[in-house]
């Protein structure tokens, strides 16, 4: 892996249009990151089928400017050993609390929470989005835990001051926070400012 790398890892959290629209926007990325990786959890391709009636592995086919694409079980990716990510974010979109308690615990047990905390132990940015709701306190702990280690920790909460029209305005502002943490510039949702009378 040569340059800068981002990894985009769906779980089988509720909210995979949230990292469906990531991946339809690589283009906005490509300035910063010279290779885009995926990871899917199987879950993620039962819950993609769900919510949008899409068959996720033929969506990931049909991507342009993604690198390589890898199941959550192939430990012989490259992305699994800490010494292929030294220049590589993460963002795990949706992420689902059952990744989030594994990642904060240190269990390594799929390619994304090993490639996860291999980019921690290596102090690159991990960006985790979740959408569960309510949070228990054993939630919130994870959660502390991984914010404390460095990890971004951002709910799919959207901001109503964009005056959404659509569902897709929705998706955009998370995908435009998402590239705010990652420092990628994008127009993708109308900044606050407020409106003098």
């Amino acid at each position: 892996m040569v340059g800068s790398s981002l990894i985009i890892a769906l779980t089988g959290a509720s909210g995979i249009s949230y990292g469906l629209r990531l991946l339809k926007k690589i283009n906005v990325f490509k300035n910063k990151y010279s290779e885009v990786y995926v990871v899917y959890t199987f879950n993620a391709v039962k819950v993609a089928l769900y919510e949008e009636g899409l068959d996720l592995l033929e969506f990931l086919k049909g991507l342009n400017g993604v690198k390589a694409v890898y199941p959550e079980n192939d430990f012989s990716s490259e992305l699994a050993s800490s010494s292929n990510l030294v220049f590589t974010d993460m963002v795990i979109v949706p992420a689902s609390m059952n990744t989030i308690a594994k990642i904060a615990n240190g269990i390594q047990d799929n390619l994304v929470t090993r490639t996860a905390s291999a980019v921690l132990r290596l102090r690159n940015k991990l960006v985790l989005v979740f959408r569960e709701t309510p949070l228990s306190s054993i939630d919130l702990f994870n959660l502390y835990r991984l914010a404390t280690a460095g990890a971004v920790v951002m709910p799919a909460s959207p901001g109503f001051y964009i005056k959404p029209k659509s569902i897709e305005d929705i998706t955009d502002f998370i995908v435009g926070k998402i590239l705010d943490a990652l420092h990628v510039e994008h127009n993708l949702y109308k900044r606050w400012g407020l409106v003098s009378s």
